[in-house]
């Protein structure tokens, strides 16, 4: 489902403008700051109705603006086209799909499948726990929309549990024992699809690391915070660790704190990895990602890849570039020092960027 055009006014620095995409591979080149990250973050908005880069819809408003809009027109698999228009004004964005106002972001979910390659994907590997479950919950949510609200659910119940936790009210017992058999009920489904997850995922992850790098058995280790998923175990460890809640005022056991480590023969590898050793492995997880979600729902997603090239050495960079999984379209940024031209066809659309502007010619 390749992006035909993406038009757009008010938003951060670009030109307001309609840019044509049509094509199997669309490069835009340019020194920092000049937009390119921001064209794919109208792309990304199409895909997902949120950013990769803030939570906070009024940053993406162009100085001296107070509203902005974006409109992407896609192919389908029928090749007809469908647009997704997104306006934000008055502090409420408002997603629509076909002239149809859509009310919750999972109905985006799989209309445009795009797999985000950039710099902050490295957070999956050296971030904090929380991150590397954004990760995962992402790659489950993309072929598997039910999940979103099954996350959705959980959290909605850790809220309230976490608000009589804070409250200090020992005569509320009677409540958290009816929100622990939720919670647990909720937490071990997901804890099942996640562990499932990371087990099929490990097979497409360990083989392409190995291609690249050459050090085999690298995997992704699935760390539960309920150690037993077992109905009745979980619920009687709820219980055994309640006076702790308390004390601490939140939850301290759950699918909320589980943790997700790299490892090769039992031995954790990000510890003891290089600076170039992460990258890959950040940008690796992207690629296994994108097929993953192939293998599972036999589509080819859209790729958007912001300035990841760059670190890679040669040699590296040819061997990402022949693994890159099938896609239906793929979009890069590059720097003008980097050999983009190594890369593309005669069919590559390539734009050259300047202060919010594009152009065919350098």
């Amino acid at each position: 489902m390749p992006f035909k055009s993406v038009s757009f006014y008010g938003f951060r620095n670009l030109n307001d403008s309609e840019i044509d995409l049509l094509g199997k591979e669309v490069y835009f080149v340019g020194i920092n700051g000049q937009g390119k990250s921001n064209i794919l973050e109208t792309l990304y908005l199409s895909s997902y109705g949120n950013s990769f880069r803030t939570n906070i819809d009024s940053e993406m408003i162009c100085f001296g603006k107070d509203s902005f809009g974006i409109k992407s027109i896609f192919i389908n698999d029928s090749g007809i086209e469908n647009d997704i228009n997104i306006i934000y004004r008055e502090r409420e964005k408002t997603i629509k799909k076909n002239g149809k106002v859509i009310k919750d972001r999972k109905e985006l979910i799989n209309t445009i499948p795009c797999v985000l390659f950039c710099h902050e994907d490295l957070d999956f590997v050296i971030g904090s726990p929380e991150r590397k479950r954004w990760f995962l919950d992402q790659t489950l949510s993309m072929y598997q929309d039910s999940y979103i609200g099954e996350i959705r659910k959980y959290k909605k119940i850790l809220k309230t549990r976490n608000l009589i936790l804070k409250e200090q009210n020992l005569s509320r017992n009677s409540v958290l024992d009816t929100l622990d058999i939720q919670l647990v009920l909720s937490g071990i489904e997901i804890q099942h699809k996640r562990k499932e997850c990371i087990d099929e995922f490990n097979t497409i992850f360990s083989a392409v690391y190995e291609e690249i790098s050459g050090i085999d058995g690298v995997r992704l280790k699935y760390e539960p915070s309920w150690k037993n998923n077992d109905f009745d175990s979980v619920i009687e460890e709820l219980k055994s660790k309640r006076d702790s809640d308390y004390f601490m005022k939140t939850t301290m056991s759950g699918i909320h704190r589980d943790k997700i480590k790299f490892f090769r023969k039992n031995i954790q590898f990000v510890p003891s990895s290089s600076t170039g050793q992460r990258r890959i492995l950040a940008l690796l997880l992207r690629v296994s990602q994108a097929n993953f979600y192939y293998k599972k729902t036999y589509i080819k997603p859209v790729l958007l890849m912001d300035d990841v090239l760059l670190e890679l050495d040669i040699d590296k960079r040819k061997k990402f570039i022949g693994m890159l999984p099938e896609y239906d379209q793929l979009i890069c940024t590059f720097l003008p020092q980097e050999p983009y031209d190594e890369y593309k066809t005669d069919e590559t659309k390539v734009y050259f960027i300047s202060e919010g502007m594009w152009s065919k010619n350098e």
